[in-house]
């Protein structure tokens, strides 16, 4: 096809527009390049002296490239093709051939025999020098966190030659935990130096390295210094048990959030139908082992497989509870200890149908990116994700039961039949249909705790079996069928759970809340809530 010539005329007009910038930007690299090569050439210099003023060079020069060339000197991959003068890195210096790229523009250029190329040494100041600079540069990126990562590295190793320019980034830090951060770095150097008035900068620092650096100055033989950093460290040391005070009170919650979650259900249950349901335990790892096989089905995609375990977990036990309620506790009613003897049978059943099912070994429930890690306070206290979600989880849980308790019909009838069984059928409740929905619920919640643990612990056949005897001693220590006795009680006995375990252990922790729950029971029977109505006074 014929270009017309106008056509013609206007492209010769834009190329001849576009060919100074293209000329401009060619000539702006190729000085870029010029920059970098007389740059890495001062570090080939022939003495070490001469190569701490190269270094420093490089980092006045703001060349973007310059981290990178200043890493690999530190790992001694930036060396000088001997014929060329060319400077390379050395991507992996194993083997007689190097693969390497070119330091100036990152072009690949295969691999080079190691005796083509000289590798630029340096000595152990220079090695210590450069790890200075290096997270000086740090400092300068546009990313908050990255420097504030990278002045948390810098606590206790600053040295002289940081000084000045970490006191000038300190001027021009806009974040105030960076600025902090800084301070507390300039201040352990000027400790280690023997200036007492960096102890003031110093005082309340819960990082470990300020508290190295009073510690060691609390030693010193001068009389005042000494002094001064161990009113400092006493300081701290009080700090640091109020936040350790604080830790056990969270790991406590957390714990009782487990026993909430696992109680709960139970307390339903019980309260309505006088049922003591020894295979509730199992109705908790059928949750558990829901989440596990959720992530068998998506794999990869852990945050979405714990979301549809949720209701999948709780759907699972609700079935299986209604199943446990219509083959065995309807013809048990009444019989307290056959009911106990026939539900301990089901959760044997349901252990060994797992164990032959599925597998005796536990398996492990991969957390979510999402509650993985910790959420840091300050330097002496941080709060574990999965278990604040799981905290979150059980209110969460126990504000739905009561919307359902005190908002549904279900609810209603449940507070009626759980009062006087004999009143309510009276008025027309179907109590059998009454205690079918119940199960269900409390099961169904059993199936949530289940899915809440499979976040903390291993699922196994016998996840349920740490959990029951606790639960039924907050549902006593609550009040049979009070659900904000059951809360109370749960995260109660979880704190004080935590409390004794430090100072007594494990095992003699637990028998000590038992013997208070029984010391208890002897002065209040029917619990902290103790349940209303006529067959609670009968």
């Amino acid at each position: 096809m014929k270009i017309p010539p106008c056509l013609r005329w206007l492209l010769a007009l834009c190329l001849l527009a576009c060919l100074p910038l293209a000329v401009h930007a060619q000539a702006q690299a190729q000085a870029q390049d010029d920059t970098g090569q007389s740059l890495l050439a001062s570090l080939d210099a022939a003495s070490y002296a001469r190569m701490d003023g190269a270094i420093e060079a490089i980092v006045a020069s703001g060349d973007e490239r310059s981290r990178g060339w200043l890493e690999a000197l530190l790992g001694g991959k930036l060396q000088r093709h001997k014929e060329t003068g060319r400077f390379v890195v050395v991507l992996e210096n194993r083997g007689r051939n190097w693969p390497v790229v070119d330091a100036l523009t990152g072009e690949a250029l295969g691999e080079m025999s190691r005796r083509e190329l000289d590798r630029i040494g340096i000595n152990n100041a220079l090695r210590g020098q450069l790890q200075s600079v290096l997270a000086v540069l740090d400092l300068r990126v546009d990313d908050v966190g990255a420097r504030r990562e990278a002045a948390r590295d810098l606590l206790g190793r600053v040295d002289e030659a940081m000084v000045v320019p970490l006191q000038g980034l300190l001027e021009d830090e806009a974040d105030a935990e960076v600025s902090r951060l800084l301070a507390q770095g300039l201040a352990i150097h000027r400790l280690e130096q023997g200036d007492a008035a960096a102890i003031e900068s110093l005082a309340g620092s819960l990082n470990p390295e300020a508290r190295a650096a009073l510690s060691s100055a609390a030693r010193s033989d001068d009389p005042a210094l000494a002094e001064a950093a161990s009113s400092a460290l006493a300081d701290i040391e009080q700090k640091l048990r109020l936040n350790s005070g604080l830790e056990t009170l969270y790991f406590g919650l957390s714990l009782g959030s487990v026993l909430v979650l696992a109680a709960i259900g139970l307390a339903i249950t019980f309260g309505v139908m006088g049922v003591i349901n020894m295979a509730h335990g199992e109705l908790m790892m059928l949750g558990a082992y829901t989440t596990w096989a959720m992530q068998q089905l998506l794999p990869g995609q852990s945050g979405l497989a714990l979301v549809l375990s949720i209701p999948a977990g709780f759907l699972v036990a609700a079935l299986a509870g209604i199943a446990i309620e219509r083959g065995v506790i309807q013809f048990l009613k009444g019989r307290p200890l056959e009911t106990l003897l026939a539900t301990f049978g089901v959760s044997l059943i349901l252990q060994q149908l797992v164990r032959t099912g599925i597998s005796p070994l536990n398996r492990t429930v991969v957390s979510p990116e999402w509650m993985s890690g910790s959420l840091m306070i300050n330097e002496g206290l941080s709060l574990t994700l999965n278990r604040l979600y799981v905290l979150g989880f059980a209110l969460l849980v126990f504000a739905g039961l009561m919307l359902v308790m005190r908002r549904t019909r279900l609810g209603l009838e449940v507070r009626a039949v759980t009062q006087n069984r004999a009143m309510a059928r009276s008025m027309g409740i179907r109590a059998t249909r009454v205690d079918i929905m119940t199960f269900a619920l409390g099961s169904g919640v059993a199936g949530l705790a289940g899915v809440a643990l499979s976040q903390l612990t291993n699922v196994g056949p016998n996840l349920g079996q740490n959990y029951i005897i606790d639960s039924f001693m907050v549902v006593v220590f609550g009040g049979v069928g009070n659900l904000w006795g059951t809360l109370v009680a749960g995260l109660s006995l979880g704190v004080i759970n935590q409390v004794l375990e430090p100072w007594a252990g494990a095992v003699l922790a637990k028998i000590l809340v038992l013997v208070f729950i029984i010391l208890f029971i002897q002065k209040r029977p029917r619990g902290l809530f103790p349940q209303k109505g006529r067959a609670a006074e009968g």
